[in-house]
């Protein structure tokens, strides 16, 4: 399963990766909007927007990015390592 995250913290970048490699996801961290950031993003099966650390635009661009895919997106307020827990015990089990 391919996880994308948007937002979080620049230093937690590396225990997101880790917590999604534990759930067997691949995982891209987004913490900065980038010149290319809607290419970037592509057509993962999970798009994790940590909606508090990012901007509306990078919002907007991510979802813009995902639309007309499978791509399921998920909404967190808290980007926590606890959060994105959650939401892989969560997803991974309906997906």
């Amino acid at each position: 399963m391919s996880v994308v995250i948007v937002g979080g913290h620049d230093r937690m970048v590396s225990q997101y990766v880790r917590i999604c490699k534990s759930f067997n996801c691949k995982a891209k961290v987004f913490t900065q909007m980038t010149a290319d950031f809607g290419k970037q993003i592509g057509a993962p099966d999970l798009l994790v927007l940590f909606t508090n650390t990012v901007s509306h635009k990078m919002i907007r661009t991510a979802v813009d990015g995902a639309r007309g895919t499978d791509t399921r997106i998920v909404r967190c307020h808290s980007s926590s390592k606890t959060a994105l827990e959650e939401i892989l015990q969560k997803q991974c089990a309906a997906g």
